[in-house]
């Protein structure tokens, strides 16, 4: 059975860092392409960033610079360290596990909330 568990997500200020993690189970970790999207309420689901199983990573352009994304193949664990955190960037936080056209797996979400 596949599992992927968020944590780390909740309440921080405009300007604030958090850190998310994901842990997976099921799967043959170090061979997914790993990523965090996130959906606000009443807009799409959007990727945030992704990382490739041979550590290549992309972001979206209005994250690039404060968010940074890493694996630890040893802890089948994914990261999401966030900063400068804005209060529109709100929203539920989701890891994703991809390979190939195939296996698609989502985890529950993890909320993040930006407010003073």
């Amino acid at each position: 059975q596949v599992q992927l568990v968020e944590a780390g997500g909740g309440l921080v200020q405009p300007g604030g860092s958090l850190r998310l993690s994901c842990a997976a189970s099921g799967i043959s970790f170090s061979r997914y392409v790993m990523g965090w999207y996130r959906q606000a309420p009443g807009k799409q689901r959007e990727l945030v960033a992704a990382i490739t199983s041979g550590g290549s990573t992309n972001y979206a352009d209005s994250v690039k610079g404060r968010f940074t994304i890493s694996r630890d193949n040893a802890k089948n664990t994914v990261y999401l360290e966030m900063n400068s955190l804005k209060p529109a960037e709100a929203a539920v936080y989701y890891c994703n596990a991809h390979w190939g056209n195939r296996y698609d797996y989502w985890g529950q979400g993890t909320q993040v909330t930006v407010s003073s």
